[in-house]
């Protein structure tokens, strides 16, 4: 089983979104600061997760949250400046 996954970080209101074959693994991982991007903050929390067969799957998903983050973003940084 493959998993793409979604952490909050409630001191610094940030997401992460990844993806694992191993979600307990990953989260410990997290939880452990063993991620560069994580490591900076240790009060992570798993708001949602998804499953999957396979990979491509996992990844794909993973990549169209990621897409649809940087937009919005990218959005709100534009309206501000106009």
């Amino acid at each position: 089983m493959y998993y793409m996954y979604v952490l909050k970080g409630h001191m610094q209101r940030q997401l992460y979104i990844g993806s694992t074959n191993d979600l307990r693994r990953r989260l410990d991982e997290h939880a452990h600061a063993k991620s560069p991007y994580t490591s900076k903050a240790n009060d992570w929390q798993l708001v949602y997760y998804e499953a999957y067969k396979n990979r491509e799957d996992a990844r794909e998903r993973e990549r169209m949250l990621k897409t649809f983050g940087s937009a919005t973003a990218t959005s709100r940084n534009a309206s501000r400046v106009q």
